[in-house]
C-alpha cells in the first residue's frame, strides 16, 4: 500500500473526499515529524510509538575500497509497534 492507496482508503471510510483525506493524512505525517524533531515521543496507543534515538559513534569499512572510515554519531526515527499492530500481522 502506498501513499495514494491509503487517501483512498481513508477517504472511502471516513467519506472524505480524497482532497481532504489526503490533506488530513499530511497534517498527520507533519504532526509526527515536528514532535520528532523537537525530541518528543509520539505514542498511539494499539498501532504503536515513534521515536528518536542516538546512535553511537563508530567504526566502519568502506565496501568499496576496504579503508576503515569513522561513522559520526546521530540521531535517528524509531517505531516500536504496539499490541493490537503486533496481533493483527500474527
Amino acid at each position: 500500500m502506498n501513499r495514494q492507496d491509503l487517501v483512498e482508503k481513508v477517504a472511502g471510510d471516513v467519506g472524505l473526499s480524497k482532497k481532504d483525506a489526503n490533506l488530513a493524512l499530511a497534517a498527520v505525517l507533519e504532526g509526527i515529524q515536528v514532535a520528532l524533531e523537537k525530541g518528543d515521543k509520539v505514542s498511539l496507543v494499539g498501532f504503536g510509538t515513534f521515536s528518536v534515538v542516538l546512535r553511537a559513534a563508530r567504526k566502519g569499512i568502506n565496501p568499496k575500497t576496504g579503508a576503515k572510515i569513522d561513522i559520526a554519531a546521530r540521531k535517528a526515527p524509531k517505531f516500536k509497534a504496539g499490541k493490537k499492530l503486533k496481533d493483527a500481522v500474527n
